[in-house]
Parts: C-alpha cells; structure tokens; sequence
C-alpha cells in the first residue's frame, strides 16, 4: 500500500510546485512622483513590486472590498511587494503624492 501512495504523494508535491511557479510578480518603478506604468494586467495570485527609484519617499495603498494594502513610507531605494489575490479592478495610489495611479486589472 504504501508504493502506491508515493507516486501520489510526489504527483501533489509536483502540483504544488506548479501552482508555486505560476504566480508571477511584475516591477513598477516609482519615479518623478509617478508610476511607470498607468495600467497593468496580471493573473489572479501575482505580486506587484513597487520600487521606489525616486529621490522622494512614497507609501502605497490599495482600499477596495477585496484587497486591502497600505505600506509603511518607502524610503529612496527599497521596495515594497502587493500580491492580488482576488480577480478585479484596484487603483493602487500614493497617500504622500494623491495624483499617482496606477489601475490594476487582475483576472
């Protein structure tokens, strides 16, 4: 009994692993009080790294029914990772620069 449950045990770990590497994460810059992108599409399950490339700090926000997500302020030079679990519309934005945007389409 237990030969049979190996292959089954090793063909679940193997699915794992899949799903594991099947999310995928994206960088967007933040420079000039602005992101690099205005908009994005991603799979449900991905991570969006917000690296802070500019000489100002930022704190980004996300505040949508689904997805919840507010930063500490990122000093010049770190980053910070949003993953998006649900499928969606979310407008990520700055508390410290109001007229930065970025709308994220996951599905």
């Amino acid at each position: 009994m237990r030969i049979r449950s190996i292959p089954v045990l090793a063909a679940v770990m193997a699915a794992l692993s899949v799903a594991a590497l099947a999310a995928g994460m994206v960088t967007v810059s933040q420079q000039n009080r602005a992101f690099s992108v205005g908009g994005l599409q991603i799979a449900r399950g991905d991570t969006i790294r917000f690296s802070n490339d500019d000489k100002f700090r930022h704190q980004i926000y996300v505040e949508s029914p689904s997805v919840k997500f507010e930063s500490d302020e990122q000093a010049p030079g770190s980053a910070v990772d949003i993953a998006f679990p649900q499928a969606g519309l979310f407008q990520v934005r700055c508390h410290i620069h109001p007229k930065m945007l970025l709308q994220v389409d996951v599905h």
